[in-house]
């Protein structure tokens, strides 16, 4: 698809453009923006992978391009291509973090199991329940002590005591991550990677009983 492109413009094409671009003209911008589309797939090329194709992270890269080139002035001290070439990969990094955050992402809605009626049980209904609603089901019971065997399986011993307290278990009230993070020196965002770990841990393991 590259080279389909057209091709990059030279120093002295890309200063001419550069200045009619800066005297507000439209052509000339689009004109640089058209110029460094092959640069857009070039680096884009390096990112493929089964979730996000090229074509994908050409679209993504080229949002990058049209802010380097929306903010490039002729008094920086590197050429257009080489300011845009950061703004790019930048761009395209940006949209894979946030592709790895999204999936990251464990819904405590996660159905885990069934309870005696044959409705679903999610870790909403077992973390942070009260105890006497837990003893009023057995059957949510059982599931609660599935629970707490995958927590004393699979989990380290500070993914334990993060998810012990926010969520309360063992008898403890919940605490924010903030409480957390002062409690064990560390901070807020911190607390939150290692609550999400162990989540997707439990998961991963309760889903395999």
């Amino acid at each position: 698809m590259s080279s389909s492109f057209p091709n990059p413009l030279t120093e002295k094409e890309e200063q001419h453009y550069v200045k009619l671009m800066e005297e507000n003209d439209p052509a000339a911008r689009q004109k640089l923006i058209e110029h460094n589309l092959r640069l857009v797939a070039h680096i884009a090329k390096k990112y493929v992978s089964p979730v996000q194709t090229h074509d994908d992270l050409i679209s993504i890269g080229t949002i990058g391009l049209i802010k380097a080139v929306n903010t490039y002035t002729s008094k920086k001290s590197t050429r257009l291509a080489t300011y845009a070439a950061k703004c790019i990969e930048n761009e395209i990094l940006m949209s894979i973090r946030a592709s790895k955050r999204i999936k990251q992402e464990v819904s405590l809605s996660l159905p885990i199991g069934t309870d005696k009626d044959g409705n679903e049980i999610s870790f909403n209904d077992i973390l942070g329940t009260d105890t006497d609603e837990i003893v009023d089901s057995i059957n949510l019971k059982i599931q609660a002590g599935k629970l707490y065997r995958a927590i004393n399986s699979v989990l380290t011993p500070r993914e334990r005591l993060v998810v012990v307290c926010r969520y309360g278990l063992d008898g403890r009230e919940p605490l924010p991550q903030r409480e957390i993070a002062a409690k064990l020196e560390i901070s807020r965002s911190y607390v939150s990677r290692i609550e999400k770990r162990a989540l997707e841990k439990l998961r991963e393991y309760l889903g395999g009983e």
